[in-house]
């Protein structure tokens, strides 16, 4: 009778445990949550939810962007090389989508391509954007969208740091907003700190 008592008893306080610890959570705390996991091959990786930065209505999209922003993002249009916010900036944290603001690039990644728009070897996460074939201007291109709120941002071309994948993203700064590492923390970003380097 005994050798039965006991292992109910373990369960029953391991179900208490694990409600108490649960009950604390709040909705909040869920909001933008990102988990970080290790995979099969040990290598620590970052998933972030599109569902957590859902896209506005278009009236809203309006009134939040400016008429270049709106025109990038929603319109594909490029702004100018050379004379945008963000193709010069070295500071630390990261950059978010405009419109939604889900994660999409990080400063530990960017780097200066000479090519006058802000450059970036990757996304933060792999699946953290939209790969088009663009076929605009008689080219045939490889364009890049956001996730969840489906704008432009840019292009990906094949001439980047070969030593850190050769890949080079060609990103509007009318399509992306910069939070300062300092920043992070206040606006929910906290959790990507690590790559705002």
């Amino acid at each position: 009778m005994k050798k039965i008592i006991a292992p109910v008893i373990i369960v029953i306080l391991a179900v208490g445990i694990f409600t108490a610890c649960s009950s604390q959570i709040k909705n909040s705390d869920l909001k933008k949550e990102v988990k970080n996991y290790v995979s099969e091959e040990g290598v620590t990786s970052i998933m972030i939810d599109p569902n957590d930065y859902p896209k506005p209505s278009d009236k809203k999209i309006k009134k939040m962007l400016t008429k270049e922003q709106y025109a990038v993002t929603q319109e594909n249009a490029t702004e100018f090389a050379f004379s945008n916010e963000y193709f010069d900036n070295h500071e630390p944290g990261i950059y978010i989508d405009i419109v939604t603001g889900e994660p999409l690039f990080a400063s530990e990644d960017k780097y200066d391509s000479g090519c006058g728009w802000p450059s970036f070897t990757k996304p933060i996460v792999k699946d953290g954007v939209i790969y088009v074939t663009d076929t605009s201007f008689n080219m045939t291109r490889t364009e890049v969208r956001s996730r969840s709120g489906d704008g432009h941002l840019g292009h990906v071309f094949e001439d980047g740091p070969k030593d850190r994948g050769g890949l080079r993203y060609c990103i509007n700064s009318a399509s992306i907003r910069f939070v300062h590492k300092d920043d992070m923390e206040t606006e929910g970003y906290g959790f990507l700190l690590n790559v705002a380097k």
